[in-house]
């Protein structure tokens, strides 16, 4: 599951920065930037696929990871491989002149540099690093009105559906982004800690991270753990799980061994598997959807709209 291998990348440390070979990046005023916009791209993580393509540069986007799936135009180009083990022979038949890469991976920057490719990193492990990013790609993309304009669209929206919750009491969140699934038995369950981007998203959607206070960015927990929690709410994300209502059942089964947990005893376990997880132009979606688990009583929009774009 592609949110598991994110949560590995999380997990490593590194600070926001522009990287590449000697001579690649003007820099004024001490900023890297590359010598020209970018006209050939190739992006290495989800996020950046979709916020490339809000920003109106999907013509320029050639390759992409496995596990870059939105927009629909983003499936028909060609794979690199996984955002972990992205392939460097993949990456170069590509000839971009620009690798956009997450935070906290060095070793792919020293990796490309060695072939004379510029690479971007960018950080998306919380909200103020996806804006950062708008602003970023606008610069580098000599697109700048364009990245503002689509920052402001997705503030609006976010402020928008975290007005419909405020004021309201905050239940206890538990969001589990990954783990086993057993029928009948909950183990390893993965769930979103003092992370930055979940651990906001709980916030905007009117909800208390129940996990927080374990000081891990994503603990992972045993039913024990979960007893002792024992949150209001839990949303069960299961991104891969087929449709059918048998597969929900086996799901939900899990959670039996944790009957005496609150969400449980009063039926307030969610199953979702068409929210989008990645930090990004679609985050709205996201806090809209679980802001519906958090607080029923609240009338979700009329319609919904579409994510933000230029």
């Amino acid at each position: 599951m592609w949110i598991l291998a994110w949560i590995l990348l999380g997990a490593v440390t590194g600070c926001g920065r522009n990287a590449g070979p000697p001579g690649s990046f003007e820099q004024p005023g001490g900023e890297r930037r590359p010598a020209a916009a970018p006209r050939r791209v190739v992006s290495l993580a989800p996020s950046i696929t979709e916020t490339l393509f809000a920003l109106g540069m999907g013509d320029r986007v050639v390759g992409v990871t496995d596990f870059c799936r939105h927009p629909p135009e983003a499936t028909a180009l060609p794979k690199v491989g996984g955002y972990l083990n992205p392939s460097v022979e993949a990456v170069l038949r590509l000839r971009p002149d620009l690798v956009v890469v997450p935070a906290g991976t060095q070793h792919w920057q020293e990796m490309f540099s060695r072939f004379s490719l510029p690479v971007l990193e960018v950080d998306h492990r919380n909200l103020e690093g996806v804006f950062a990013s708008f602003e970023t790609l606008g610069r580098v993309f000599a697109a700048e009105e364009r990245a503002r304009e689509a920052a402001e669209a997705l503030r609006a929206r976010l402020d928008r559906a975290a007005e419909r919750c405020r004021g309201r009491p905050r239940p206890r969140v538990l969001l589990a982004i990954d783990r086993t699934i057993e029928e009948d038995r909950l183990r390893d369950v993965y769930v979103a800690g003092d992370d930055g981007f979940l651990d906001q998203v709980i916030e905007l959607a009117g909800g208390e991270n129940a996990a927080k206070h374990l000081g891990v960015p994503f603990p992972v927990l045993s039913a024990e753990g979960i007893l002792r929690i024992d949150p209001d709410v839990i949303v069960d994300l299961v991104g891969d799980m087929p449709a059918a209502a048998t597969e929900r059942e086996v799901i939900l089964s899990g959670w039996k061994q944790v009957a005496e947990v609150k969400a449980v005893r009063t039926g307030r376990v969610y199953i979702l598997s068409d929210v989008p997880v990645v930090p990004g132009p679609r985050t709205p979606l996201l806090v809209e959807r679980l802001a519906r688990c958090f607080h029923p009583e609240v009338e979700p929009p009329a319609a919904p709209e579409p994510p933000a774009s230029p």
